[in-house]
């Protein structure tokens, strides 16, 4: 009895940072802005793509996480700016451009290629979702932590949902202003990120 009082114990403790960190609410304008020209079901499609990277991703660093970082010396700071970096480019070249990934094979590729990135990761599977993994595993253990990031990411589908309802009451003319605010918005958080790692060196 006493171990199941303290899985969930570890497990509420390691939900709140996930929850934070991963911000669902916060990123469901951003999404909407990057799949602003995709119709309902390929944005659906988009959507589960990105949350199975961030499980992914995020189960990898749950298991090798501290082991990669030793062996190639790489310290969260140096994530936080190649994170930066690239979600900066993302960023820079939809508002040039008026689109994330550039792609040959349609829209269903070009939809798995933008769940994954940047969807997947760095926005939802993104350095602060992966370091507090790492730090909560060492206070929780392995168990609470991939619990509570399962539920993190069932949340955020639970809200993701919500993309398609929200983009027809926007209709074509505010998803296209809500794309270019998310692009602005995707900068300045990349940029961010470049700051709080050079700051962290």
């Amino acid at each position: 009895m006493d171990a199941v009082v303290n899985f969930f114990r570890h497990l509420g403790l390691s939900f709140i940072p996930l929850f934070v960190a991963i911000d669902a609410v916060g990123g469901l304008p951003l999404i909407l802005g990057i799949t602003k020209d995709e119709e309902e079901q390929q944005r659906a499609r988009t959507l589960r793509y990105a949350l199975l990277t961030a499980f992914a991703l995020g189960l990898g660093f749950v298991a090798l996480g501290k082991s990669i970082f030793a062996v190639l010396n790489i310290a969260s700071s140096d994530f936080l700016i190649a994170g930066g970096i690239i979600l900066l480019v993302l960023s820079v070249k939809d508002i040039i451009t008026g689109k994330f990934i550039e792609t040959g094979s349609g829209t269903g590729a070009a939809g798995q290629v933008v769940g994954v990135v940047p969807i997947g990761t760095p926005l939802i599977a993104g350095p602060a979702t992966l370091t507090t993994l790492l730090v909560l595993i060492e206070q929780h253990g392995t168990g609470p932590v991939v619990v509570a990031l399962l539920l993190n990411l069932l949340v955020a589908w639970t809200v993701f949902s919500q993309a398609n309802r929200i983009a027809r009451f926007l209709g074509t003319g505010g998803l296209q202003a809500a794309g270019k605010i998310a692009s602005l918005l995707l900068a300045a958080i990349a940029v961010n990120m470049v700051r709080q790692g050079i700051g962290d060196v």
